[in-house]
């Protein structure tokens, strides 16, 4: 338990103090990350500069910086799209195009429809956050709960996507084809969707629509659209957002919001309201690595494995395992290459459908980063609709409904053809 010790070091200092304060707000979360830091660092041998180096490892995951600059890229974007009127002119639009009862199912049903397309949570979320926090304001909704919609649909892409990398190692490491485990990934989670957004239609009947929108300029909500429709075209998240802030220098320059300098002020104000959320990622990934190389991953794997003796225990095995790696790593693809080869051993030894294990690995790994207050795609939302990440966890219903469907999959043997033995 050494090893898992900086975790629950962190969980008690800032989830448990939390919530004894009710207000989460008492102990920032870099201030908790800082102090597990240098626990895990403490208890690790070796030398001071061996030990920093483990820590240092976490922050060069190839990823790393990919992750970064989608947070630069995206408070950058996010501020100019304010500054300039992007953001009210695209809120106006979609109250003037959407029926108020309709309201919170459109904004579930775009985060699942651009999440589908681009194959990622985080471009998703970078995108809809800040019309989602417009949205918001203007209908007198709570903000936490209209961004947990953005980050619950953001998922169902991530989960299905032929382009997800979540989907790409999950079929890999379980020697099955993309298009047969979309085929039974679908059918565990599609009910979970459909439920959620009937959910969102029954709460979205009551709300009252906001009068006096003013009208809607399409020039500014162009920049926009150009996001949506080039993530949804497939484009990489890095050129969607540099599109959109270019259009933005453009459109705000031409049409008098700004000047030059005022473009470059208005990024560098946004780059600069990410720092937060880049200490915490940094920090994240340090703490992070230095449990994965004091054998945290292992014991846990170990563990579960030991006392395995039907083929419904393995499917158990098999999700919890792959949750219990993200929940140490903060990353659902890094923990599905972790979990995948073991996932896959258990499988051929209690004759479990290859195309059912590569599904249970993506959706547990998607609905668990979906429930972690440090993971990346709910630090970014967090960060740009300025709320603690805790206060949109209640509110995650798809997430949640994810974990519901997949005790149902291996309590009720479905989809029965392939929870045979394989």
């Amino acid at each position: 338990m050494k090893s898992l010790s900086p975790i629950l070091v962190f969980i008690c200092l800032y989830l448990v103090t939390s919530l004894v304060a009710q207000d989460f707000y008492k102990v920032p979360i870099t201030v908790a990350f800082l102090v597990s830091s240098v626990y895990a660092v403490s208890i690790t041998k070796g030398t001071l500069a061996e030990r920093l180096e483990i820590y240092a490892e976490g922050v060069r995951e190839k990823s790393m910086m990919l992750m970064l600059w989608i947070f630069l890229l995206a408070g950058a974007f996010a501020t100019l799209a304010k500054s300039m009127g992007a953001i009210d002119a695209t809120v106006s639009l979609a109250l003037d195009s959407l029926p108020s009862s309709f309201l919170l199912p459109g904004i579930f049903l775009a985060a699942c429809f651009i999440s589908l397309a681009v194959g990622t949570s985080v471009g998703t979320i970078a995108a809809l956050t800040p019309v989602a926090v417009g949205i918001a304001d203007e209908a007198h909704l709570s903000l936490p709960f209209v961004v947990a919609i953005v980050v619950g649909g953001a998922y169902f892409g991530d989960n299905l996507s032929f382009i997800s990398d979540t989907t790409i190692v999950a079929t890999q490491t379980q020697g099955c084809k993309m298009s047969d485990k979309f085929r039974v990934n679908s059918r565990i989670v599609l009910p979970a969707a459909l439920l959620i957004l009937f959910l969102y239609y029954v709460l979205g009947r009551e709300i009252t629509p906001p009068t006096g929108q003013p009208p809607v300029s399409f020039w500014k909500v162009l920049p926009y659209l150009s996001v949506v429709i080039l993530a949804v075209c497939g484009i990489n998240v890095l050129i969607v957002l540099l599109v959109g802030i270019l259009l933005c220098g453009i459109i705000g320059i031409t049409l008098g919001e700004y000047d030059l300098f005022g473009w470059f002020q208005a990024m560098a104000d946004g780059m600069e309201s990410m720092s937060e959320l880049i200490i915490m990622t940094l920090l994240a990934a340090g703490l992070l690595s230095v449990v994965r190389h004091n054998g945290g991953i292992r014991i846990i794997t170990t563990t579960l494995t030991r006392h395995i003796n039907s083929r419904q225990a393995a499917e158990f095995v098999i999700a919890a395992l792959v949750s219990l790696v993200n929940i140490c790593t903060a990353n659902n693809t890094v923990a599905i290459m972790t979990a995948g080869p073991i996932a896959a051993d258990i499988s051929q030894r209690f004759g479990i459908d290859p195309r059912k294990a590569a599904s249970l690995l993506d959706t547990a790994s998607c609905f668990t980063q979906a429930l972690l207050p440090y993971g990346a795609q709910m630090l970014i939302a967090a960060g740009l609709a300025q709320v603690s990440p805790l206060s949109i966890l209640p509110h995650l219903y798809y997430p949640m409904a994810l974990v519901l469907a997949v005790l149902l999959s291996i309590l009720l043997r479905y989809p029965r053809k392939y929870s045979q033995a394989a």
